[in-house]
């Protein structure tokens, strides 16, 4: 699944193409990838024009001057594609569809604009799913009303990071950056980048980290989020960024998938393991776990 980097990678692309469009049509080959009321998608998805396009967590909304939206989840083969006479990308799962003829066998939902332009929704496992709902009610969906405050916005502050790990102060760090109510869209890849960069081992308890290990834990994942959007995500397994490319971001990793590799810091060799049931990657000598 992608990370929140990769997903923010996507929005700024989204945001910049089909803003201002106005929808044609809609057509759908999945129904629990597009479960909507066919009354709703009439009143309000056709004729509709896209006013925005935001991210929450790991999932993007498309707001709609209706006063509804389209919330949409790539989860795990997700793809979404824009073609136009003069601009073409691809973005999530980094298979033909990218860049083949469409629709394809993969495709589940064809939106088409106004101006002849067309966002293509594919999904290889139909895990991912679109759902047209009142602006009004997006924040109301559970996934929403349970997630934790992003973690890049200006308010977010080191105090509220840290009073938000001491809601769990009996579980490992790593456990805790993983949990979405905690703090939304961290996942694998940037938590062991984030623990590496603050020298804390993964499977150390919230208890037993310090007040200026926190604030360095915070720095360092704000850091690490903010350089893997500026270089378009990871090239991790399955996802590439906005405009069908891999994401850089994995060229810059200090620790994530270097097992067996010089530690950037003090050259001790870089360790696997498993922590918080998911692959783990580590220095035994910076990341000393504290008890």
């Amino acid at each position: 699944m992608p990370e929140l980097p990769e997903v923010e990678t996507v929005r700024r692309g989204l945001v910049t193409r089909i803003v201002k469009k106005k929808v044609a049509s809609v057509s759908f080959d999945w129904p629990k990838g597009f479960p909507n009321s066919p009354l709703d998608v009439e009143g309000f998805l056709i004729g509709s024009v896209v006013t925005n396009v935001s991210r929450r967590a790991k999932v993007l909304s498309i707001d709609l001057d209706t006063g509804y939206t389209l919330v949409i989840h790539l989860k795990m083969t997700g793809q979404l594609v824009f073609r136009s006479p003069n601009d073409n990308f691809g973005a999530g799962h980094p298979n033909g569809s990218l860049v083949g003829d469409l629709p394809d066998k993969s495709t589940r939902v064809v939106i088409k604009f106004s101006d002849n332009s067309t966002l293509y929704f594919n999904d290889q496992r139909k895990f991912g799913w679109i759902r047209l709902l009142p602006t009004t009610e997006v924040p109301k969906l559970d996934f929403f009303k349970k997630l934790g405050p992003e973690p890049l916005p200006n308010n977010f502050t080191s105090s509220i990071f840290a009073s938000r790990l001491e809601r769990r102060k009996n579980s490992n760090i790593k456990s805790v950056l993983l949990d979405q109510t905690v703090v939304a869209g961290v996942g694998n890849i940037y938590a062991d980048e984030s623990l590496w960069g603050a020298k804390i081992n993964p499977s150390t308890l919230v208890r037993n980290l310090s007040k200026p290990k926190m604030n360095n834990l915070f720095t360092q994942l704000r850091y690490v989020l903010n350089l893997a959007i500026e270089k378009g995500g990871s090239t991790n397994k399955n996802y590439v960024n906005i405009d069908g490319k891999r994401g850089s971001y994995m060229d810059f990793a200090r620790v994530f998938r270097r097992e067996g590799l010089a530690c950037p810091r003090c050259q001790t060799t870089i360790q696997k393991t498993r922590v918080a049931g998911r692959g783990t990657h580590l220095c035994p000598n910076c990341q000393r776990l504290v008890k």
